[in-house]
């Protein structure tokens, strides 16, 4: 079991497996968000431990689609935690419990400030990866 929490810890979660990839994203929204490395889960595998209540969710406008989700009264970024899909990323600075995995993408590389240097042989993609 793998334990997440924002960083007051009044948002507290736990996943049941091992998530099934980690990425980074580079684009500036990820990155103004502080989510830019993700996990991705599986609805099923998410279990609330406390706090969703806590959890909001900002929905930007067109064209953007993605929504991303913080604690309320910390502002720690969750990814989307919220999300009703089936697999969905969740910040991989929320967990607390090493996860067992290395990262295996980047995507949205074009979108990389001068002043960061990517630092692993991941394959590299200027948008969404092909499968995730």
């Amino acid at each position: 079991m793998i334990k997440g929490s924002c960083c007051c810890e009044a948002v507290k979660f736990e996943l049941l497996s091992v998530p099934s990839t980690m990425g980074t994203c580079h684009c500036s929204r990820c990155r103004k968000a502080g989510a830019s490395a993700i996990v991705f889960v599986k609805k099923g595998d998410l279990k609330w431990v406390q706090g969703k209540e806590h959890v909001k969710l900002y929905q930007p406008e067109a064209p953007y689609k993605y929504g991303r989700c913080f604690c309320a009264l910390c502002g720690t970024s969750l990814g989307e935690i919220l999300s009703d899909e089936d697999s969905f990323p969740v910040s991989a600075n929320a967990l607390d419990t090493d996860c067992g995995l290395k990262n295996q993408f980047h995507e949205f590389v074009c979108e990389i400030p001068s002043w960061y240097k990517i630092c692993d042989d991941a394959p590299q993609s200027d948008g969404h990866p092909e499968q995730v």
